[in-house]
């Protein structure tokens, strides 16, 4: 737990296979993930220790090394220790996290633009690794980008872990949850277990592992890198970080991006994340709509009704017979299995309403399947899902952030369940949420934390504000619960559909972004920005579109 190693001294952990128990888990919005699809980087591997060679520069406290390219452009490395907690002078036996550094250096910069991809759990190693090179382009060279593996995430030490070991999360992590009711006698015997494996893995650090924590590691950063005034954009979850950062540091907060917003009054003091799906399911009929407008060319779904209602109805019933009655699909020996109602909702259509880019695929995948050829389908939605997070960061982070155990929750299981079987009607995804609930009852830590979200915060410089008018993770009204929780902010509102504002290309947007960040130039007014490219577009024609992704999945 207490391994210590030099500035740039690691390697940052690749993304794992995830088991099939945990894809219900990772779609959860805002406590998450959102099933981002990335886009694939060719990566040059990490130097060997020996071939490296240490940098250190001007007005910098820290060394820096070699850590591998995107194509033509090198990154750098390094890592910080940080004090366990922060917020106490009290420190008897110097116990620290390790928080590794990644960094993409623009030929004209002089400041660094602070990254994070939300989660939490999402690390800043897999955002540059992936993401590094897109984002450059949108944000230009006058800046370094530069990202982080927050305290217990991916690369940091200690791991947020509640098992001793991966052989260990595989055996004893599986419970089920997707049927709300007759599996809620598992879910809430598997969590007395799990709550208390939390506590003995990590000891004395799991209490300190929460976003208010991360925040002022965020300083120890600037610190570290002789910067005075902090330059963020932090998505989804990260935008709970750049408020949260806002509202501890004021006076250092001079350019704050928070896209895609959590409304941090809801996650700190509220019971339920009430906003989570409050758009969900307009963006699916938002989808049906679309579809139907650009016709069977751009749509191939568009075949099989004249209407959205029509279209909606015939899609959704076709899906829900697999409750009753899944489809085995066999392709060879070595691929075969079932497409179920869960794999085909939580995996195929939900992470399809975040980014508008896989809305053509989707349409293909569900139009073969309502067709009686679900080959593409259970390819696509069938198998595991992508990514395994070595870690809990997630859990970790998000319980310890907001409202737990007996004095917010009763602690009987029929009790619990009538608690939030209301707001699981709320929406057609809204069962996603389950087991992060009974952990809320059961949790035992402390809340450490100082932080209390208020309104009139004023800022070094006012905070830019960013959102999709439909997002069906983090809506439009928790971004204007920032614009009110923060003077002079500004909101850029992007007339689309999906998750953060990158989900879909605006020239309009790029413009007020770039302005922001180099000029601290912020609209005057409310402002609302158009889209450039078409929902539905073939893979094939996507190329202007990837540079516009989601920023908000640890798996990759």
């Amino acid at each position: 737990m207490d391994e210590k190693r030099p500035p740039g001294d690691y390697y940052a952990r690749e993304p794992q296979r995830r088991t099939q128990w945990s894809k219900y888990w990772a779609i959860i919005p805002l406590v998450l993930i959102c099933f981002i699809l990335w886009s694939e980087a060719k990566l040059s591997r990490p130097l060997p220790r020996s071939a490296r060679n240490y940098i250190q520069y001007d007005g910098e406290h820290i060394r820096w090394a070699p850590c591998g390219s995107l194509e033509d452009i090198s990154l750098e490395c390094s890592s910080i220790d940080v004090p366990m907690d922060q917020f106490s002078t009290d420190n008897p036996e110097n116990k620290t996290f390790n928080i590794p550094l990644i960094r993409m250096r623009g030929r004209e910069a002089t400041q660094n633009l602070l990254l994070n991809p939300g989660g939490p759990g999402a690390g800043g190693f897999d955002l540059m690794y992936r993401r590094g090179k897109q984002l450059k382009a949108l944000v230009g060279e006058g800046v370094h980008l530069l990202s982080f593996d927050p305290r217990g995430v991916n690369s940091s030490t200690p791991l947020a872990s509640c098992y001793p070991d991966d052989r260990t999360r595989r055996e004893l992590a599986p419970v089920r949850t997707q049927d709300v009711f007759n599996d809620s006698p598992e879910v809430y015997a598997w969590t007395q277990n799990f709550i208390r494996a939390c506590s003995d893995t990590m000891g004395e650090y799991a209490k300190y592992i929460n976003t208010p924590q991360i925040a002022a590691d965020m300083n120890s950063i600037l610190d570290a890198l002789g910067q005075e005034d902090m330059a963020y954009w932090g998505f989804s979850y990260g935008s709970l970080l750049g408020q949260t950062y806002a509202g501890l540091f004021p006076e250092r907060s001079r350019r704050i991006i928070i896209d895609g917003v959590i409304n941090q009054f809801q996650w700190y003091e509220g019971i339920y994340e009430a906003e989570a799906f409050v758009d969900a399911d307009t963006v699916l009929d938002g989808f049906f709509e679309t579809c139907i407008k650009e016709g069977v060319g751009r749509c191939s779904l568009a075949a099989l009704a004249k209407s959205k209602e029509e279209l909606r109805e015939i899609v959704l019933s076709n899906i829900e017979k697999l409750k009753k009655q899944p489809i085995s699909v066999y392709i060879d020996n070595s691929a075969y299995g079932l497409l179920d109602y869960e794999k085909i909702w939580y995996n195929g259509v939900y992470p399809a309403l975040l980014k508008p880019q896989t809305w053509a695929t989707l349409a293909d995948n569900l139009h073969r399947f309502i067709e009686g050829n679900a080959t593409d389908a259970f390819l696509a939605y069938g198998g595991e899902s992508t990514w395994e997070m070595r870690h809990e960061s997630n859990e970790f982070i998000t319980l310890n952030d907001g409202l737990t155990g007996p004095e917010y929750w009763p602690q009987d299981r029929k009790s619990l369940l009538d608690k939030i079987v209301p707001f699981y009607n709320r929406s057609l995804f809204g069962a996603s949420q389950s087991k992060i609930y009974y952990m809320k009852q059961q949790w035992t830590l402390p809340r450490t934390h100082p932080y209390l979200p208020r309104k009139g915060i004023k800022t070094a410089h006012p905070l830019l504000i960013l959102s999709t008018t439909y997002d069906p993770v983090c809506p439009l009204r928790a971004a204007r619960s920032a614009n009110e929780a923060f003077e002079d902010s500004k909101i850029v509102e992007v007339q689309a559909y999906g998750h953060c504002s990158v989900a879909v290309t605006s020239a309009c947007l790029d413009r007020h972004l770039r302005e922001f960040l180099y000029e601290g130039k912020l609209p005057q007014s409310y402002t609302k920005c158009n889209i450039d490219s078409p929902y539905f577009v073939k893979m094939e024609e996507s190329g202007h579109v990837s540079a516009h992704g989601n920023f908000d999945n640890p798996y990759g």
